[in-house]
């Protein structure tokens, strides 16, 4: 074994790493070309109405990119360690490692990363994912990684999220992610729904779809608060010390955009009802008032249509007759049988 630097010949090496998740960094670069193809266009736009739409855009697309990417994100529930362990099975090697956890809605992430990185002649550096999404089997992709001779910790955790694992993680975890993620999804219809209203003259009901867009992203982190918090903490004893796992950057971004939907839609639906020419003058709208219609903004705005009063209709005016309808007219009513009157 020695002639093989201490590497045993039925293990894989150890898997390339991305910085970031692939799949986030696609949502993130197909928003950000959205926002560059829209700042291009910006100088063709005058005066203040420039200033709104940027604002308006800048908005809009954070609010999709982030409910999209924190859908696939596995940063909800996180935790990292230092500590010296085993490596690998068949072996009494230790390693000083950091141990990285990620809880997402579809998996789990788990990293190990040598400290140093150069470790027992081996470069120590694993980032694997384990995925209970939709066709996906978590047992299956466990025994997988059993089969190709991963490290021991990685092994440790990925154990733990099993369905038959005593700890009850996967069961927790399944069923926050599955309906976290499917409230997401509404909240990005609802998001979709929201941006089609508000270009178009009906700004409240694009202020109440705006508000069911946060009220879903709310639900999303409460089901999944709820159901992690449905069982005792399993304890991850790595080496000598003990993973911990809180809270990650998903749960706090989805935390920050529904309150940021809320507190939009809410002041929409206010500003509809009280201010409703400066609404639509930020969203560049103006309608032409018509003289038969007075519109009424409690009444629904431009949807529902209050008629004038008779009292307020202007005045019929007299059509005064030509002479020969005059005399036709005439004719009919003081001789009725008359052939010519007929006529």
């Amino acid at each position: 074994m020695a002639a093989l630097g201490h590497t045993f010949p039925f293990y894989a090496g150890p898997k390339p790493t991305f910085p970031m998740d692939t799949t986030s960094a696609t949502i993130i670069m197909i928003f950000l070309t959205a926002l560059v193809t829209f700042i291009v266009i910006l100088p063709g736009i005058r005066g203040k109405t420039r200033l709104f739409w940027l604002l308006r855009v800048v908005t809009g697309l954070f609010i999709g990119a982030a409910i999209l990417a924190v859908n696939f994100s596995s940063e909800w529930s996180v935790g990292q360690v230092s500590t010296n362990t085993s490596y690998k099975a068949f072996s009494s090697a230790w390693i000083s490692a950091d141990i990285g956890l990620q809880v997402g809605l579809g998996g789990v992430n788990i990293t190990l990363t040598g400290t140093p990185v150069q470790q027992l002649n081996e470069t120590i550096n694993y980032n694997e994912e384990f995925t209970w999404r939709l066709g996906e089997n978590y047992a299956e992709e466990y025994t997988k990684a059993m089969e190709k001779g991963l490290p021991d910790p990685v092994l440790y955790l990925a154990e733990k999220f099993t369905p038959r694992s005593p700890c009850g993680l996967y069961r927790q975890y399944h069923l926050a992610g599955h309906y976290a993620s499917a409230m997401l999804w509404v909240a990005f219809l609802c998001w979709l729904l929201a941006n089609v209203m508000l270009s178009m003259p009906v700004l409240v009901y694009g202020g109440y779809m705006l508000l069911a867009t946060g009220i879903f992203q709310l639900l999303a982190l409460l089901f999944f608060s709820m159901a992690t918090s449905l069982t005792p903490p399993c304890p991850l004893h790595l080496g000598a010390s003990v993973l911990h796992t809180h809270h990650g950057p998903a749960f706090w971004i989805t935390l920050t955009t529904g309150l940021l939907c809320v507190l939009l839609g809410l002041a929409m639906v206010v500003a509809h009802r009280m201010q409703p020419h400066r609404l639509k003058a930020f969203f560049n709208q103006s309608v032409d008032e018509d003289p038969m219609l007075e519109w009424s903004p409690e009444e629904g705005g431009l949807l529902s249509p209050r008629y004038r009063s008779v009292a307020d209709s202007p005045e019929p005016q007299d059509i005064p007759l030509s002479e020969a309808s005059s005399t036709k007219a005439y004719c009919k009513e003081a001789h009725p049988e008359d052939p010519d009157c007929a006529l």
